[in-house]
């Protein structure tokens, strides 16, 4: 890869960045329409990193790029997280309870790894790897249950409800360190030979994110009404 390549990868990353927490915290709101030309003004960039940035937005549902109207910040549904951390709350612990017993001091080490990796970026508030390690540390977890139809599902569920992950993680302190402390716990639950310990605490932690979620929409569609 030459040094063009790269140069443009990092502003479009950097792009994205910055459009992602703009969107968490609310200045770029739901339906509002992304205006390329003026982005790229506001950023200091030229339009093509910034459609690499809407391009990666969207796949991670922060953005809906419609055809001949642009980019807008895709909407928030609480419909959408209910069905969708339901059907996690359900797969992921089936899966974990066939993985747990088989995980490796090797995935252990990676597991960790991903906790102290975790605890930095939460110190640092460091938003954007929130939802990276998130899905890693599920997907180690899961990665010994040998289902591979229903961990393709996971996997998929897991993307989709990504953007949804980094925003309850980025509501609360007390959300921090919730997820945090539950993240251990899991790891040291499955280390120690509680499977069914393990795949209930997986369960409550994936409803605490929805509970959360779903409440923090409704106060922010009631505020926005009034």
């Amino acid at each position: 890869m030459n040094r063009a390549a790269l140069a443009v990868t990092t502003v479009a990353d950097q792009a994205a960045d910055a459009l992602r927490r703009k969107i968490m915290a609310g200045e770029l709101a739901e339906g509002s329409s992304l205006r390329q030309d003026a982005l790229a003004a506001e950023l200091g960039i030229s339009r093509i990193p910034l459609r690499e940035a809407l391009v990666q937005l969207e796949g991670e549902g922060l953005v809906k790029i419609v055809a001949h109207k642009g980019a807008v910040v895709a909407g928030l549904s609480i419909d959408e997280i209910s069905e969708l951390f339901m059907l996690r709350s359900v797969l992921e612990p089936l899966l974990l309870k066939r993985s747990a017993p088989r995980l490796t001091a090797n995935d252990y080490a990676q597991l960790d790894a991903i906790l102290a990796d975790y605890r930095q970026e939460l110190a640092g508030q460091h938003t954007t790897r929130w939802g990276e390690l998130n899905t890693r540390l599920h997907a180690v977890l899961l990665s010994r249950a040998d289902q591979p139809r229903t961990a393709a599902i996971v996997d998929t569920l897991l993307l989709q409800t990504d953007r949804y992950t980094r925003l309850q993680l980025s509501l609360s302190a007390d959300s921090i360190r919730q997820a945090q402390q539950e993240h251990q716990q899991l790891v040291d639950l499955c280390r120690s030979g509680d499977v069914r310990g393990a795949a209930a605490l997986l369960k409550r932690h994936i409803a605490h994110a929805s509970r959360d979620l779903e409440q923090f929409i409704a106060v922010r569609r009631r505020a926005a009404s009034q």
